[in-house]
């Protein structure tokens, strides 16, 4: 895609989410399915992933962790974004790469310490470019990924989360 395919592609979009905002607004859905050994049965649209302990928790290792999905979708969010910008803004880029890694205290996770927190504590996000853009256009390039990078600014900016439950019997 180029800078006039993206532009063309998104201008419908932008006009009737100006004239409509309702619109705008879509509900993303995951499910997943508890299954046996602690694992989850996540769909992802594509395929269907089994998530499960993390060796550090007590996990086999063979199935996909929770931390690293979250860190793999940021990846997934900023790369695509920032290949959308780039196309934007009219830089090309020969490569990039982006890597995500993120700092965990497993004894927070199975409340070996009250005062460590659970969750991450720190991730990096880096990106690798093969590109003859200049600091300055790179510098763009990084403010606006990170305006419009979903992932990034979910985790950010944290989202209210509702948590609910029902039963279903028999």
């Amino acid at each position: 895609m180029n800078a006039d395919e993206i532009r063309a592609a998104q201008a419908p979009l932008k006009e009737k989410y100006r004239a409509q905002p309702d619109f705008a607004l879509v509900t993303l859905k995951a499910e997943g399915r508890v299954g046996e050994n602690v694992t989850c049965k996540v769909e992802t649209g594509r395929a269907m992933v089994e998530a499960g302990l993390h060796p550090a928790t007590g996990g086999s290792g063979l199935s996909a962790c929770s931390g690293d999905m979250l860190l793999e979708a940021l990846v997934a969010c900023a790369g695509v974004t920032c290949g959308a910008v780039a196309t934007a803004i009219g830089i090309e880029l020969r490569d990039a790469k982006v890597r995500a890694e993120g700092d965990l205290d497993f004894r927070g996770t199975l409340g070996v310490s009250k005062e460590t927190p659970v969750g991450f504590q720190r991730i990096r996000l880096q990106f690798e470019f093969d590109t003859d853009a200049n600091e300055e256009q790179l510098a763009t390039l990084m403010k606006l990924t990170e305006r419009y990078c979903v992932v990034y600014q979910t985790l950010a900016h944290p989202a209210k989360i509702d948590i609910s439950h029902s039963i279903r019997r028999g």
